[in-house]
């Protein structure tokens, strides 16, 4: 039945989930994508997962959150934490780039008309009514903008993080990345299962994003040393205890980087 004179073109994500198509044919065998597997010392067991099954989610290290003259730190709100993640994030995208799993950056991005944004999605945003809140304008001695507006500077990534052109970009108005996105249907069209997370506030953001993760049936792991929050010490420790005892596993980047490098060394 095949011809060796047709000539076909190939429609979808490119080694992942794809036709080859043809004027008289549609060969719809998906790529065999053969299994790459790493050993994590991770809690509160060990794990051996799958990297042609993984990708790196990134939440929320943007100018507003992280930033030194952001949204957060206008409130006195101090987060070196955050900054202090710039580095081991970057490393860990970079050796798993180099392992050819994807990074995703999951970043709040609002409409600038608010026209999604509930009453009770705002609140906690400008919880007296009287600040600007979500997509409202603010000016300071560098920048004028709307807070945590789509494409606007509070929703860029904050100085030092490294996107890469093949990295992927997702725009959230809620808590949780999933939440009225196309996180879902980006990775079930990459074949990912196996999801870990970096990123703030590791109490908020990361873990609702986790969470919803876990409840569509993703196997989800936290970096521990790439998350961090504005709250007290003991909102982290009480997360960290939270995932590994209901939704998934923790391990640390020095972790995930000695595995990733054993695996790319074989």
């Amino acid at each position: 039945m095949s011809s060796p004179n047709r000539s076909w073109h190939e429609l979808g994500t490119s080694g992942r989930n794809s036709y080859r198509v043809s004027e008289t044919m549609v060969d719809m065998r998906r790529p065999q994508v053969a299994t790459r597997t790493i050993e994590l010392s991770a809690q509160p067991q060990n794990l051996l997962i799958d990297l042609a099954r993984t990708a790196l989610i990134v939440v929320d290290m943007q100018n507003d959150f992280c930033g030194e003259d952001g949204w957060v730190a206008s409130m006195g709100i101090e987060f070196p934490a955050a900054r202090a993640m710039v580095e081991p994030i970057n490393q860990v995208a970079a050796a798993l780039r180099n392992a050819n799993v994807p990074v995703l950056w999951v970043n709040w991005g609002v409409r600038p008309d608010r026209a999604n944004l509930l009453p009770s999605t705002q609140h906690p945003f400008n919880p007296h009514g009287s600040g600007p809140g979500l997509a409202g304008p603010r000016t300071t001695a560098q920048h004028s903008y709307n807070v945590l507006e789509k494409d606007g500077w509070g929703a860029e990534l904050v100085s030092g993080l490294r996107r890469e052109p093949g990295d992927i970009w997702i725009d959230k108005h809620r808590i949780s990345g999933f939440w009225d996105t196309p996180l879902d249907s980006i990775l079930r069209n990459l074949g990912v299962t196996t999801l870990i997370f970096a990123g703030i506030n590791a109490d908020h953001c990361v873990y609702a994003t986790l969470m919803d993760a876990n409840f569509h049936g993703y196997d989800t792991i936290m970096l521990e040393d790439c998350v961090a929050t504005t709250s007290p010490d003991f909102c982290l420790a009480a997360t960290l205890h939270n995932v590994r005892f209901c939704f998934g596993f923790t391990v640390t980047s020095s972790q995930l980087l000695e595995a990733v490098g054993a695996k790319s060394s074989d």
